[in-house]
């Protein structure tokens, strides 16, 4: 189902980039479009992960590279990964004091996980194991190859729609062009791209954090560090974060209120909560971990 959701949002977006080339200089515009679109779905493909863990700026959590971190983290996500059958993620350590993490890749057997240095100072070692397993949780569901897809393109489209601003509409004596498909793409490219990074997130974050719990073999640890992100989040938002990669995150990494939460890509921290304090309880299969 992931990949024809994938499949669906390359076409989608390709669309709107066809669409833009048009509307912005016409036949010409449809042509340089064209290639862009081949050359974005390829890149989508295969790079977005590497784009989005080099936007900001991931270092590698190795013995040799990091090794404070690598001690700490790596056992908990080796646990986690032999508990849930998946393949050993390469981790990475993010250089910012925001509380937050995403995992990326095309599949599990390509996946990263990337932890901010807040967060390892912000939680204990359960909460960051609720934390690790929610996104571990977007591996084994492989929601982080349409995740990471939708980052790039719709970065992509947003710079395509500023670039409309310079360049909108072309020659005046060009007819195919007009000043108004600019207008129309700074307009709607930023608007289409953070409604379907809504659209594919929201649901996936209750698995996730289904997962989590499932995985951990309790809700608690995960309802604890959300309530820490929640609050850490707001006294310190990652100011350099890319909207386009905001729904990676496990939380929405800047300040809510306003625009930003008309376009938030997560449910509400809240909402998340109640749901996980309902699956206390053996009714919910929560007895998978072996400690």
């Amino acid at each position: 189902m992931n990949g024809v959701k994938t499949a669906m949002l390359l076409g989608l977006l390709s669309a709107l980039l066809l669409f833009g080339g048009v509307m912005i200089a016409g036949r010409s515009g449809l042509e340089i479009a064209l290639v862009l679109a081949v050359v974005m779905n390829f890149t989508s493909y295969f790079f977005s992960d590497k784009i989005a863990l080099a936007t900001y700026s991931a270092q590698p959590v190795t013995p040799e590279e990091n090794p404070e971190v690598y001690r700490r983290v790596y056992p908990l996500v080796q646990s986690l990964v032999q508990r849930m059958s998946l393949p050993m993620p390469k981790l990475w350590l993010i250089p910012d004091a925001s509380p937050n993490a995403f995992a990326t890749g095309r599949n599990p057997e390509h996946a990263s996980v990337a932890f901010t240095a807040g967060i390892l100072q912000l939680m204990n070692d359960r909460e960051l194991e609720g934390v690790v397993a929610h996104e571990l949780g977007h591996v084994l569901h492989r929601d982080i190859l349409t995740s990471s897809i939708a980052a790039t393109l719709a970065a992509a489209i947003t710079h395509l729609a500023y670039m409309a601003m310079w360049f909108g509409g072309g020659r005046r004596d060009d007819r195919e062009g007009s000043p108004w498909g600019g207008l129309l793409m700074i307009i709607l490219a930023p608007m289409a791209a953070g409604l379907i990074q809504m659209a594919i997130s929201r649901s996936r974050e209750y698995d996730a954090d289904a997962a989590s719990a499932k995985y951990t073999g309790s809700p608690d640890g995960l309802i604890a560090g959300l309530r820490k992100l929640e609050i850490g989040v707001a006294r310190v938002p990652m100011e350099d974060a890319s909207p386009a990669t905001a729904h990676m995150f496990i939380l929405n990494p800047f300040r809510n209120g306003g625009m930003t939460r008309l376009f938030s890509t997560h449910p509400s921290t809240e909402d998340r909560i109640a749901r996980l304090e309902a699956m206390r309880g053996d009714a919910y299969g929560l007895s998978v971990q072996s400690r």
